[in-house]
């Protein structure tokens, strides 16, 4: 179990400076991008912001997630194909865990943190 987690975290750290290292950048960005249209709409609208509505609306947190998955949906999918073949080409192996925590991190975590700020912004304004 320790050598399973030794080699996810090696293989993550790789990532990094190995081949198909921008998209560490521009996934990233493109998540940001749709959280900031996401965030101006939910501040137009009235709606909470994002994570915190997550937290707290139970009556309304699978139309949300619903909505999340619609912006963010893409970009996740591309950071999944992308990792697979990263993998395929340095690993000639492929780990669907691995693709998946990195597909999350790259597109989910961007989105869902950057989203209820840009909200609380846009109503301070």
């Amino acid at each position: 179990m320790s050598d399973m987690w030794l080699r996810i975290s090696d293989n993550l750290i790789d990532r990094v400076s190995g081949p198909l290292k921008f998209r560490m950048v521009l996934q990233p960005l493109m998540a940001c991008a749709y959280a900031i249209i996401a965030g101006l709409k939910d501040a137009k609208a009235g709606e909470p912001p994002y994570l915190w509505g997550l937290i707290t609306d139970t009556a309304h947190r699978t139309l949300m997630i619903r909505d999340g998955w619609k912006s963010v949906g893409k970009v996740f999918v591309i950071a999944l194909i992308i990792d697979v073949a990263y993998q395929l080409y340095e690993l000639h192996f492929v780990y669907p865990g691995e693709a998946v925590i990195v597909a999350f991190i790259l597109a989910i975590v961007p989105y869902v943190a950057l989203r209820g700020v840009v909200t609380r912004i846009a109503r301070r304004r």
